[in-house]
Protein backbone atom coordinates (compact mmCIF):
# COMPACT_ATOMS: atom_id res chain seq x y z
CA UNK A 1 0.00 0.00 0.00
CA UNK A 2 2.87 2.36 0.83
CA UNK A 3 4.33 1.95 -2.64
CA UNK A 4 0.97 2.71 -4.23
CA UNK A 5 0.57 5.84 -2.14
CA UNK A 6 4.07 7.05 -2.92
CA UNK A 7 3.72 6.45 -6.65
CA UNK A 8 0.22 7.89 -7.03
CA UNK A 9 0.14 11.46 -8.34
CA UNK A 10 -1.32 13.93 -5.87
CA UNK A 11 -4.85 15.07 -6.65
CA UNK A 12 -7.02 17.76 -5.10
CA UNK A 13 -10.30 15.83 -5.16
CA UNK A 14 -9.05 12.68 -3.34
CA UNK A 15 -7.37 14.93 -0.78
CA UNK A 16 -10.59 16.87 -0.11
CA UNK A 17 -12.57 13.63 0.08
CA UNK A 18 -10.09 12.07 2.52
CA UNK A 19 -10.18 15.20 4.67
CA UNK A 20 -13.97 15.01 4.72
CA UNK A 21 -13.94 11.35 5.76
CA UNK A 22 -11.43 12.09 8.52
CA UNK A 23 -13.55 14.97 9.79
CA UNK A 24 -16.69 12.82 9.98
CA UNK A 25 -14.57 10.05 11.50
CA UNK A 26 -16.03 7.73 14.11
CA UNK A 27 -18.75 10.27 14.87
CA UNK A 28 -17.93 10.73 18.56
CA UNK A 29 -19.15 14.13 19.73
CA UNK A 30 -21.24 14.51 16.60
CA UNK A 31 -24.45 16.44 17.11
CA UNK A 32 -27.55 14.42 17.81
CA UNK A 33 -31.09 14.79 16.44
CA UNK A 34 -30.78 18.51 15.79
CA UNK A 35 -27.60 18.10 13.75
CA UNK A 36 -26.43 15.63 11.11
CA UNK A 37 -26.78 12.01 12.13
CA UNK A 38 -23.80 9.70 12.01
CA UNK A 39 -22.26 9.74 8.57
CA UNK A 40 -24.64 12.32 7.07
CA UNK A 41 -23.06 14.63 4.54
CA UNK A 42 -23.26 18.37 4.65
CA UNK A 43 -25.32 19.51 1.64
CA UNK A 44 -25.13 15.96 0.31
CA UNK A 45 -21.45 16.20 -0.66
CA UNK A 46 -18.37 15.40 1.44
CA UNK A 47 -16.42 18.04 -0.46
CA UNK A 48 -18.55 20.75 1.20
CA UNK A 49 -16.79 20.04 4.49
CA UNK A 50 -13.50 21.43 3.15
CA UNK A 51 -12.40 24.10 0.73
CA UNK A 52 -9.15 24.33 -1.19
CA UNK A 53 -7.54 27.74 -0.87
CA UNK A 54 -6.24 29.49 -3.97
CA UNK A 55 -5.49 33.13 -3.17
CA UNK A 56 -1.92 34.14 -2.31
CA UNK A 57 -3.15 35.78 0.89
CA UNK A 58 -4.83 32.65 2.28
CA UNK A 59 -2.08 30.31 1.11
CA UNK A 60 0.32 32.09 3.45
CA UNK A 61 -1.14 30.19 6.41
CA UNK A 62 -3.35 27.40 5.10
CA UNK A 63 -4.00 25.16 2.09
CA UNK A 64 -7.37 23.65 3.03
CA UNK A 65 -10.03 25.03 5.36
CA UNK A 66 -13.05 23.51 7.08
CA UNK A 67 -15.05 26.63 8.04
CA UNK A 68 -16.30 27.28 11.57
CA UNK A 69 -19.90 26.91 10.37
CA UNK A 70 -19.16 23.31 9.34
CA UNK A 71 -17.43 22.52 12.64
CA UNK A 72 -20.30 24.01 14.61
CA UNK A 73 -22.74 21.82 12.72
CA UNK A 74 -20.70 18.64 13.17
CA UNK A 75 -19.49 18.78 16.73
CA UNK A 76 -21.08 19.24 20.13
CA UNK A 77 -19.77 22.20 22.10
CA UNK A 78 -18.19 23.39 18.85
CA UNK A 79 -14.93 21.60 19.69
CA UNK A 80 -12.99 19.37 17.32
CA UNK A 81 -12.11 16.20 19.29
CA UNK A 82 -8.37 15.40 19.56
CA UNK A 83 -8.95 12.03 17.88
CA UNK A 84 -10.42 13.80 14.85
CA UNK A 85 -7.46 16.18 14.68
CA UNK A 86 -5.14 13.18 14.84
CA UNK A 87 -6.97 11.47 11.97
CA UNK A 88 -6.89 14.62 9.86
CA UNK A 89 -3.18 15.24 10.33
CA UNK A 90 -2.19 11.59 9.76
CA UNK A 91 -4.05 11.22 6.47
CA UNK A 92 -2.56 8.80 3.96
CA UNK A 93 -3.88 7.31 0.74
CA UNK A 94 -3.50 7.24 -3.04
CA UNK A 95 -3.49 10.78 -4.40
CA UNK A 96 -3.73 12.38 -0.95
CA UNK A 97 -1.37 15.29 -0.34
CA UNK A 98 0.82 14.92 2.77
CA UNK A 99 -0.02 17.33 5.58
CA UNK A 100 2.48 19.19 7.73
CA UNK A 101 0.19 20.58 10.40
CA UNK A 102 -3.09 22.21 11.28
CA UNK A 103 -5.00 24.03 13.97
CA UNK A 104 -8.43 25.41 14.80
CA UNK A 105 -8.56 29.19 14.41
CA UNK A 106 -11.36 31.73 14.24
CA UNK A 107 -12.08 30.94 10.60
CA UNK A 108 -12.19 27.18 11.16
CA UNK A 109 -9.92 24.16 11.01
CA UNK A 110 -7.06 24.95 8.71
CA UNK A 111 -4.38 22.54 7.49
CA UNK A 112 -1.12 23.00 5.63
CA UNK A 113 0.44 20.66 3.09
CA UNK A 114 3.97 19.36 3.55
CA UNK A 115 5.22 21.61 0.78
CA UNK A 116 8.82 20.39 0.32
CA UNK A 117 7.54 16.82 -0.05
CA UNK A 118 4.86 17.95 -2.51
CA UNK A 119 7.40 19.90 -4.58
CA UNK A 120 9.79 16.96 -4.69
CA UNK A 121 7.23 14.31 -5.67
CA UNK A 122 5.29 16.44 -8.16
CA UNK A 123 8.38 17.69 -9.99
CA UNK A 124 9.93 14.20 -10.02
CA UNK A 125 6.88 12.87 -11.88
CA UNK A 126 5.63 16.01 -13.63
CA UNK A 127 4.48 14.06 -16.71
CA UNK A 128 1.74 12.41 -14.61
CA UNK A 129 0.23 15.83 -13.93
CA UNK A 130 0.03 16.75 -17.62
CA UNK A 131 -2.42 14.03 -18.67
CA UNK A 132 -5.93 13.01 -17.59
CA UNK A 133 -6.07 10.93 -14.44
CA UNK A 134 -7.55 7.99 -16.38
CA UNK A 135 -8.28 6.87 -19.91
CA UNK A 136 -11.89 6.58 -21.04
CA UNK A 137 -13.31 4.33 -23.72
CA UNK A 138 -15.78 5.00 -26.46
CA UNK A 139 -16.22 7.00 -29.62
CA UNK A 140 -17.39 10.57 -30.11
CA UNK A 141 -18.48 12.11 -33.40
CA UNK A 142 -18.22 15.90 -33.34
CA UNK A 143 -20.71 17.28 -35.82
CA UNK A 144 -20.37 20.92 -36.83
CA UNK A 145 -23.61 21.95 -38.61
CA UNK A 146 -22.04 25.29 -39.64
CA UNK A 147 -19.83 23.40 -42.14
CA UNK A 148 -22.65 21.43 -43.83
CA UNK A 149 -24.15 22.64 -47.13
CA UNK A 150 -27.46 24.52 -46.66
CA UNK A 151 -27.90 23.75 -49.59
CA UNK A 152 -24.75 25.45 -50.94
CA UNK A 153 -21.37 24.80 -49.31
CA UNK A 154 -20.26 27.34 -46.67
CA UNK A 155 -17.28 29.60 -47.28
CA UNK A 156 -15.22 31.94 -45.08
CA UNK A 157 -17.17 34.84 -46.60
CA UNK A 158 -20.53 33.38 -45.58
CA UNK A 159 -19.51 31.91 -42.21
CA UNK A 160 -20.83 34.05 -39.34
CA UNK A 161 -18.86 34.72 -36.17
CA UNK A 162 -21.37 32.63 -34.23
CA UNK A 163 -20.70 29.73 -36.60
CA UNK A 164 -16.94 30.28 -36.36
CA UNK A 165 -17.28 29.97 -32.59
CA UNK A 166 -18.83 26.52 -33.02
CA UNK A 167 -16.01 25.45 -35.35
CA UNK A 168 -13.28 26.52 -32.91
CA UNK A 169 -15.13 24.89 -30.02
CA UNK A 170 -15.50 21.65 -32.00
CA UNK A 171 -11.76 21.61 -32.70
CA UNK A 172 -10.92 22.24 -29.02
CA UNK A 173 -13.36 19.57 -27.82
CA UNK A 174 -11.82 17.04 -30.17
CA UNK A 175 -8.35 17.63 -28.72
CA UNK A 176 -9.62 17.37 -25.13
CA UNK A 177 -11.62 14.18 -25.72
CA UNK A 178 -8.76 12.47 -27.56
CA UNK A 179 -6.47 13.14 -24.61
CA UNK A 180 -8.97 11.32 -22.41
CA UNK A 181 -8.87 8.22 -24.58
CA UNK A 182 -11.93 8.68 -26.79
CA UNK A 183 -11.81 7.86 -30.48
CA UNK A 184 -12.92 11.11 -32.13
CA UNK A 185 -14.28 11.73 -35.63
CA UNK A 186 -15.25 15.08 -37.15
CA UNK A 187 -18.24 15.71 -39.37
CA UNK A 188 -18.59 16.71 -42.17
CA UNK A 189 -15.51 15.92 -44.21
CA UNK A 190 -14.86 18.87 -46.55
CA UNK A 191 -13.58 18.94 -50.14
CA UNK A 192 -9.79 19.04 -50.24
CA UNK A 193 -8.47 22.42 -51.39
CA UNK A 194 -11.76 24.22 -50.74
CA UNK A 195 -11.70 27.80 -49.46
CA UNK A 196 -13.06 26.63 -46.12
CA UNK A 197 -10.25 24.09 -45.64
CA UNK A 198 -7.64 26.75 -46.48
CA UNK A 199 -9.29 29.12 -43.98
CA UNK A 200 -9.40 26.49 -41.23
CA UNK A 201 -5.73 25.63 -41.73
CA UNK A 202 -4.86 29.29 -41.30
CA UNK A 203 -6.37 28.91 -37.82
CA UNK A 204 -4.40 25.74 -37.11
CA UNK A 205 -7.39 23.43 -37.60
CA UNK A 206 -6.67 20.10 -39.29
CA UNK A 207 -10.16 19.23 -40.53
CA UNK A 208 -10.82 15.93 -42.39
CA UNK A 209 -11.13 16.13 -46.16
CA UNK A 210 -12.40 14.09 -49.09
CA UNK A 211 -11.54 14.38 -52.80
CA UNK A 212 -13.46 17.17 -54.53
CA UNK A 213 -15.14 14.56 -56.77
CA UNK A 214 -16.38 12.48 -53.81
CA UNK A 215 -20.13 11.98 -53.34
CA UNK A 216 -22.29 10.35 -50.69
CA UNK A 217 -25.30 9.80 -52.92
CA UNK A 218 -25.67 6.04 -52.32
CA UNK A 219 -25.86 6.59 -48.57
CA UNK A 220 -28.35 9.43 -49.07
CA UNK A 221 -30.62 7.17 -51.11
CA UNK A 222 -30.49 4.48 -48.43
CA UNK A 223 -31.47 7.06 -45.79
CA UNK A 224 -34.37 8.29 -47.91
CA UNK A 225 -35.53 4.70 -48.24
CA UNK A 226 -35.31 4.24 -44.47
CA UNK A 227 -37.38 7.38 -43.90
CA UNK A 228 -40.02 6.23 -46.38
CA UNK A 229 -40.46 3.05 -44.37
CA UNK A 230 -40.07 4.70 -40.96
CA UNK A 231 -42.90 4.15 -38.45
CA UNK A 232 -42.75 7.90 -37.80
CA UNK A 233 -43.54 8.86 -41.39
CA UNK A 234 -46.63 11.10 -41.50
CA UNK A 235 -48.26 9.92 -44.72
CA UNK A 236 -51.54 11.76 -44.10
CA UNK A 237 -49.91 15.20 -44.25
CA UNK A 238 -47.69 14.51 -47.26
CA UNK A 239 -50.30 15.39 -49.86
CA UNK A 240 -51.04 18.75 -48.24
CA UNK A 241 -48.98 21.84 -48.99
CA UNK A 242 -49.40 24.62 -46.49
CA UNK A 243 -50.46 27.98 -47.91
CA UNK A 244 -52.20 28.70 -51.20
CA UNK A 245 -49.90 28.85 -54.19
CA UNK A 246 -46.78 27.91 -52.19
CA UNK A 247 -43.91 26.96 -54.52
CA UNK A 248 -42.10 23.68 -54.15
CA UNK A 249 -38.66 24.33 -52.66
CA UNK A 250 -35.45 22.91 -54.05
CA UNK A 251 -35.02 19.32 -52.91
CA UNK A 252 -38.76 18.95 -52.14
CA UNK A 253 -41.04 16.74 -54.21
CA UNK A 254 -44.64 17.57 -55.15
CA UNK A 255 -45.66 14.91 -52.65
CA UNK A 256 -43.19 15.75 -49.89
CA UNK A 257 -41.88 13.12 -47.53
CA UNK A 258 -42.79 14.13 -43.97
CA UNK A 259 -41.88 12.74 -40.54
CA UNK A 260 -43.53 13.36 -37.18
CA UNK A 261 -40.55 14.37 -35.03
CA UNK A 262 -42.58 14.87 -31.86
CA UNK A 263 -43.54 11.20 -31.91
CA UNK A 264 -39.85 10.27 -32.29
CA UNK A 265 -38.64 11.87 -29.07
CA UNK A 266 -41.81 11.12 -27.13
CA UNK A 267 -42.05 7.45 -28.00
CA UNK A 268 -38.30 6.83 -27.64
CA UNK A 269 -38.07 8.69 -24.33
CA UNK A 270 -35.57 11.30 -25.51
CA UNK A 271 -35.45 14.23 -23.08
CA UNK A 272 -34.89 17.93 -23.65
CA UNK A 273 -36.19 18.30 -27.21
CA UNK A 274 -38.32 21.25 -28.25
CA UNK A 275 -42.00 20.23 -27.98
CA UNK A 276 -42.82 22.38 -31.01
CA UNK A 277 -40.73 20.25 -33.41
CA UNK A 278 -43.91 18.71 -34.85
CA UNK A 279 -43.99 17.29 -38.37
CA UNK A 280 -41.05 18.06 -40.63
CA UNK A 281 -40.65 17.99 -44.40
CA UNK A 282 -37.54 16.19 -45.65
CA UNK A 283 -35.17 18.36 -47.71
CA UNK A 284 -32.09 17.28 -49.59
CA UNK A 285 -29.67 19.22 -47.33
CA UNK A 286 -31.07 17.39 -44.30
CA UNK A 287 -30.49 14.03 -45.93
CA UNK A 288 -27.01 15.14 -46.93
CA UNK A 289 -26.11 15.95 -43.31
CA UNK A 290 -27.55 12.64 -42.07
CA UNK A 291 -25.47 10.77 -44.66
CA UNK A 292 -22.33 12.55 -43.42
CA UNK A 293 -23.28 11.61 -39.85
CA UNK A 294 -23.78 7.98 -40.86
CA UNK A 295 -20.35 7.87 -42.49
CA UNK A 296 -18.55 9.61 -39.61
CA UNK A 297 -20.19 7.32 -37.04
CA UNK A 298 -19.16 4.20 -38.93
CA UNK A 299 -15.60 5.52 -39.29
CA UNK A 300 -15.45 6.35 -35.58
CA UNK A 301 -16.59 2.87 -34.54
CA UNK A 302 -14.29 1.09 -36.97
CA UNK A 303 -11.28 3.17 -35.86
CA UNK A 304 -11.58 1.87 -32.30
CA UNK A 305 -12.74 -1.69 -32.97
CA UNK A 306 -9.20 -3.09 -32.75
CA UNK A 307 -8.66 -1.67 -29.24
CA UNK A 308 -12.15 -1.37 -27.74
CA UNK A 309 -15.30 -3.48 -27.90
CA UNK A 310 -17.56 -0.61 -28.92
CA UNK A 311 -20.54 -0.80 -31.25
CA UNK A 312 -21.91 2.69 -30.71
CA UNK A 313 -20.64 6.26 -30.65
CA UNK A 314 -21.96 9.41 -29.04
CA UNK A 315 -22.69 12.23 -31.48
CA UNK A 316 -22.21 15.79 -30.27
CA UNK A 317 -23.88 18.42 -32.43
CA UNK A 318 -21.94 21.65 -31.78
CA UNK A 319 -24.31 24.35 -32.96
CA UNK A 320 -25.15 28.01 -32.52
CA UNK A 321 -28.27 28.98 -30.60
CA UNK A 322 -29.75 30.34 -33.84
CA UNK A 323 -29.41 26.91 -35.49
CA UNK A 324 -30.38 24.79 -32.47
CA UNK A 325 -33.99 24.17 -33.52
CA UNK A 326 -32.94 23.12 -37.02
CA UNK A 327 -30.31 20.79 -35.59
CA UNK A 328 -32.84 19.17 -33.27
CA UNK A 329 -34.97 18.51 -36.35
CA UNK A 330 -32.07 16.79 -38.12
CA UNK A 331 -31.19 14.79 -35.01
CA UNK A 332 -34.74 13.44 -34.80
CA UNK A 333 -34.90 12.78 -38.55
CA UNK A 334 -31.71 10.75 -38.27
CA UNK A 335 -33.24 8.87 -35.34
CA UNK A 336 -36.37 8.23 -37.36
CA UNK A 337 -34.22 6.70 -40.11
CA UNK A 338 -33.02 4.05 -37.65
CA UNK A 339 -29.83 5.65 -36.27
CA UNK A 340 -29.36 4.51 -32.67
CA UNK A 341 -26.37 6.65 -31.69
CA UNK A 342 -26.74 8.76 -28.54
CA UNK A 343 -27.09 12.37 -29.66
CA UNK A 344 -26.31 15.42 -27.54
CA UNK A 345 -26.32 19.12 -28.36
CA UNK A 346 -23.57 21.58 -27.39
CA UNK A 347 -25.22 24.96 -27.95
CA UNK A 348 -23.20 28.16 -28.30
CA UNK A 349 -24.50 31.62 -27.49
CA UNK A 350 -24.38 34.43 -30.06
CA UNK A 351 -21.32 36.51 -30.95
CA UNK A 352 -22.10 40.22 -30.89
CA UNK A 353 -20.15 42.97 -32.64
CA UNK A 354 -21.79 46.28 -31.68
CA UNK A 355 -21.82 48.83 -34.44
CA UNK A 356 -20.68 46.57 -37.25
CA UNK A 357 -21.07 43.19 -38.94
CA UNK A 358 -18.17 40.92 -39.85
CA UNK A 359 -17.89 37.55 -41.53
CA UNK A 360 -15.38 34.99 -40.30
CA UNK A 361 -12.99 35.91 -43.12
CA UNK A 362 -13.20 39.64 -42.29
CA UNK A 363 -12.64 38.93 -38.60
CA UNK A 364 -9.49 36.92 -39.33
CA UNK A 365 -8.17 39.62 -41.65
CA UNK A 366 -8.87 42.38 -39.10
CA UNK A 367 -7.11 40.56 -36.25
CA UNK A 368 -4.15 39.66 -38.47
CA UNK A 369 -3.64 43.28 -39.55
CA UNK A 370 -3.99 44.49 -35.97
CA UNK A 371 -1.51 41.87 -34.73
CA UNK A 372 1.06 42.86 -37.33
CA UNK A 373 0.68 46.55 -36.48
CA UNK A 374 1.00 45.86 -32.76
CA UNK A 375 4.13 43.73 -33.38
CA UNK A 376 5.70 46.44 -35.55
CA UNK A 377 5.07 49.03 -32.85
CA UNK A 378 6.83 46.86 -30.27
CA UNK A 379 9.61 45.22 -32.27
CA UNK A 380 10.16 47.65 -35.15
CA UNK A 381 11.71 46.74 -38.48
CA UNK A 382 12.62 43.20 -37.48
CA UNK A 383 8.96 42.20 -38.03
CA UNK A 384 9.43 40.77 -41.51
CA UNK A 385 10.12 37.48 -43.25
CA UNK A 386 8.67 33.99 -42.87
CA UNK A 387 9.51 33.63 -39.18
CA UNK A 388 7.50 36.69 -38.27
CA UNK A 389 4.71 35.70 -40.66
CA UNK A 390 4.42 32.40 -38.75
CA UNK A 391 4.50 34.20 -35.38
CA UNK A 392 1.76 36.61 -36.44
CA UNK A 393 -0.31 33.70 -37.77
CA UNK A 394 -0.12 31.86 -34.43
CA UNK A 395 -0.73 35.02 -32.39
CA UNK A 396 -3.75 35.89 -34.53
CA UNK A 397 -5.19 32.42 -34.04
CA UNK A 398 -4.51 32.66 -30.29
CA UNK A 399 -6.31 36.01 -30.11
CA UNK A 400 -9.38 34.67 -31.91
CA UNK A 401 -9.53 31.42 -29.96
CA UNK A 402 -9.30 33.11 -26.56
CA UNK A 403 -11.86 35.75 -27.56
CA UNK A 404 -14.39 33.13 -28.65
CA UNK A 405 -13.65 30.26 -26.24
CA UNK A 406 -12.98 31.94 -22.86
CA UNK A 407 -16.69 32.41 -22.17
CA UNK A 408 -19.10 29.66 -21.08
CA UNK A 409 -20.27 28.29 -24.43
CA UNK A 410 -23.96 28.89 -23.73
CA UNK A 411 -23.34 32.59 -23.01
CA UNK A 412 -23.02 35.39 -25.56
CA UNK A 413 -19.65 36.84 -26.54
CA UNK A 414 -19.21 40.53 -27.33
CA UNK A 415 -16.20 41.47 -29.48
CA UNK A 416 -14.52 44.81 -29.97
CA UNK A 417 -13.93 44.79 -33.71
CA UNK A 418 -13.42 48.48 -34.27
CA UNK A 419 -10.48 49.00 -36.59
CA UNK A 420 -8.81 51.48 -34.24
CA UNK A 421 -9.24 49.19 -31.23
CA UNK A 422 -6.23 47.03 -32.09
CA UNK A 423 -4.83 44.13 -30.14
CA UNK A 424 -2.26 44.64 -27.43
CA UNK A 425 0.96 42.72 -26.91
CA UNK A 426 0.90 43.85 -23.28
CA UNK A 427 -1.43 43.28 -20.36
CA UNK A 428 -3.55 40.28 -19.36
CA UNK A 429 -5.71 40.22 -22.49
CA UNK A 430 -6.20 36.61 -23.40
CA UNK A 431 -4.30 34.80 -26.10
CA UNK A 432 -1.49 37.29 -26.70
CA UNK A 433 -0.73 37.52 -22.98
CA UNK A 434 -0.68 33.72 -22.63
CA UNK A 435 1.62 33.22 -25.64
CA UNK A 436 3.94 35.98 -24.43
CA UNK A 437 4.39 34.37 -21.01
CA UNK A 438 4.97 30.95 -22.55
CA UNK A 439 7.69 32.55 -24.68
CA UNK A 440 9.27 34.06 -21.55
CA UNK A 441 9.87 30.54 -20.24
CA UNK A 442 11.61 29.59 -23.49
CA UNK A 443 13.79 32.69 -23.21
CA UNK A 444 14.66 31.81 -19.60
CA UNK A 445 15.82 28.31 -20.49
CA UNK A 446 17.72 29.57 -23.54
CA UNK A 447 19.59 31.93 -21.20
CA UNK A 448 20.30 29.10 -18.77
CA UNK A 449 21.61 26.81 -21.54
CA UNK A 450 23.91 29.56 -22.77
CA UNK A 451 25.17 29.91 -19.20
CA UNK A 452 25.87 26.17 -19.08
CA UNK A 453 27.80 26.37 -22.36
CA UNK A 454 29.91 29.21 -20.95
CA UNK A 455 30.61 27.22 -17.79
CA UNK A 456 28.68 29.59 -15.51
CA UNK A 457 26.15 26.98 -14.37
CA UNK A 458 26.23 23.18 -14.04
CA UNK A 459 23.51 21.01 -15.54
CA UNK A 460 20.30 20.70 -13.50
CA UNK A 461 20.77 17.71 -11.16
CA UNK A 462 18.21 15.03 -10.36
CA UNK A 463 15.37 16.32 -8.19
CA UNK A 464 16.13 13.74 -5.50
CA UNK A 465 19.39 15.57 -4.71
CA UNK A 466 17.73 18.96 -4.22
CA UNK A 467 16.37 20.55 -1.06
CA UNK A 468 12.96 21.92 -2.03
CA UNK A 469 12.50 23.63 1.32
CA UNK A 470 14.39 26.50 -0.35
CA UNK A 471 11.24 27.31 -2.36
CA UNK A 472 9.80 29.80 0.10
CA UNK A 473 8.54 32.54 -2.25
CA UNK A 474 4.71 32.50 -2.11
CA UNK A 475 4.38 32.48 -5.89
CA UNK A 476 6.22 29.17 -6.14
CA UNK A 477 3.74 27.22 -4.05
CA UNK A 478 0.85 29.03 -5.73
CA UNK A 479 2.06 27.86 -9.18
CA UNK A 480 2.36 24.25 -8.03
CA UNK A 481 -0.81 24.09 -5.92
CA UNK A 482 -3.15 26.04 -8.19
CA UNK A 483 -1.90 24.89 -11.60
CA UNK A 484 0.45 21.91 -11.83
CA UNK A 485 -1.38 19.68 -9.36
CA UNK A 486 -5.00 20.44 -10.49
CA UNK A 487 -4.32 20.38 -14.25
CA UNK A 488 -4.92 16.65 -14.64
CA UNK A 489 -8.37 16.98 -13.09
CA UNK A 490 -9.14 19.90 -15.38
CA UNK A 491 -8.43 17.66 -18.38
CA UNK A 492 -10.94 15.14 -16.99
CA UNK A 493 -13.82 17.62 -16.92
CA UNK A 494 -15.21 17.35 -20.46
CA UNK A 495 -15.38 13.55 -20.32
CA UNK A 496 -16.96 13.61 -16.86
CA UNK A 497 -19.58 16.11 -18.03
CA UNK A 498 -20.29 14.09 -21.17
CA UNK A 499 -20.91 10.91 -19.18
CA UNK A 500 -22.73 12.49 -16.26
CA UNK A 501 -25.30 14.89 -17.69
CA UNK A 502 -28.28 12.58 -17.29
CA UNK A 503 -29.17 11.98 -20.92
CA UNK A 504 -30.93 15.26 -21.77
CA UNK A 505 -30.46 16.74 -25.21
CA UNK A 506 -28.26 19.67 -24.17
CA UNK A 507 -24.88 19.13 -22.55
CA UNK A 508 -22.51 21.67 -20.97
CA UNK A 509 -18.92 20.53 -21.39
CA UNK A 510 -17.13 23.42 -19.61
CA UNK A 511 -15.15 24.25 -22.72
CA UNK A 512 -14.07 27.64 -21.33
CA UNK A 513 -11.95 26.07 -18.57
CA UNK A 514 -8.64 25.67 -20.43
CA UNK A 515 -8.59 29.27 -21.69
CA UNK A 516 -9.48 30.65 -18.25
CA UNK A 517 -6.87 28.39 -16.67
CA UNK A 518 -4.15 29.64 -19.03
CA UNK A 519 -5.00 33.31 -18.50
CA UNK A 520 -5.01 32.88 -14.71
CA UNK A 521 -1.75 30.90 -14.85
CA UNK A 522 -0.15 33.61 -16.97
CA UNK A 523 -1.14 36.35 -14.54
CA UNK A 524 0.35 34.48 -11.58
CA UNK A 525 3.46 33.40 -13.47
CA UNK A 526 4.03 36.94 -14.77
CA UNK A 527 3.71 38.34 -11.25
CA UNK A 528 6.20 35.76 -9.93
CA UNK A 529 8.65 36.19 -12.81
CA UNK A 530 8.66 39.97 -12.42
CA UNK A 531 9.51 39.64 -8.70
CA UNK A 532 12.03 36.81 -8.72
CA UNK A 533 15.44 36.69 -10.38
CA UNK A 534 15.59 32.99 -11.30
CA UNK A 535 19.09 32.85 -12.78
CA UNK A 536 21.19 34.14 -9.92
CA UNK A 537 24.87 34.73 -9.57
CA UNK A 538 26.94 31.63 -10.49
CA UNK A 539 27.83 30.90 -6.88
CA UNK A 540 27.65 27.29 -5.61
CA UNK A 541 25.73 28.15 -2.44
CA UNK A 542 22.94 29.65 -4.58
CA UNK A 543 22.64 26.74 -7.01
CA UNK A 544 20.20 24.61 -4.97
CA UNK A 545 17.50 27.27 -4.93
CA UNK A 546 18.11 28.13 -8.60
CA UNK A 547 17.84 24.48 -9.63
CA UNK A 548 14.65 24.00 -7.60
CA UNK A 549 13.14 27.00 -9.36
CA UNK A 550 14.26 25.75 -12.76
CA UNK A 551 12.68 22.35 -12.04
CA UNK A 552 9.42 24.08 -11.20
CA UNK A 553 9.50 26.34 -14.24
CA UNK A 554 10.48 23.49 -16.57
CA UNK A 555 7.35 21.63 -15.46
CA UNK A 556 5.39 24.84 -15.93
CA UNK A 557 6.70 25.19 -19.49
CA UNK A 558 5.48 21.67 -20.29
CA UNK A 559 2.14 22.55 -18.72
CA UNK A 560 1.83 25.51 -21.08
CA UNK A 561 2.68 23.32 -24.07
CA UNK A 562 0.11 20.67 -23.12
CA UNK A 563 -2.69 23.16 -22.48
CA UNK A 564 -1.95 25.13 -25.66
CA UNK A 565 -1.91 21.91 -27.66
CA UNK A 566 -5.59 21.37 -26.80
CA UNK A 567 -6.15 24.70 -28.61
CA UNK A 568 -3.80 23.70 -31.46
CA UNK A 569 -1.52 26.63 -30.65
CA UNK A 570 2.19 25.82 -31.03
CA UNK A 571 4.49 27.58 -28.55
CA UNK A 572 6.50 30.50 -29.87
CA UNK A 573 10.16 30.26 -28.82
CA UNK A 574 10.72 33.99 -28.43
CA UNK A 575 8.76 37.23 -28.44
Amino acid sequence: MENIEESSPFRITPTVQALGSALRGEHENLRGPNGPASGDRINGEPEKLWFKESSAKNLRNRDFLSPTTVLNTLYAEEQVPPSVMSRVLSLRGPGVLPLAGGEVMGEGLRVRVDRPTAFRQVLAGAADYLKPSGQRQGGVVLNCPALHPKPSAPSPDTLTLGQLRTVLLTDHLGALLRRQGYAVAFCPALPEGSDTIVFLRMLGIDWPTVPSSWTNEDREERLLGALRSSPYRDVESEGRREGPGRKVEEGENERSLRVNLKRVFQEEGLLGYDPSLGTCTIHRDSVCQMAHLDRATEDCISSQSHTQQVSMATVLHVTSCQDEFRQQQIAMLWRASGAMATQRHVVCGPVKTPGTHLTAAQYLQLRRVQMKEASEMKYGEQVEGKTWDDIIKVMTSATMRFELLSTVHTSPVTLDVQREGGVSTKGPRGGVFVMYNCARLHTLFDSYERGVEKGLYPEIPEGSTLDFSSLKEEGEWLLLFNYLIPFSELLDQSGQALEGEGGVARVNLKTEQVCKFLVSLSKDFSSYYNRVHVLGEPLPHLFNQMFCRLQLLRALRELYHTALDTLHLPPIPQL
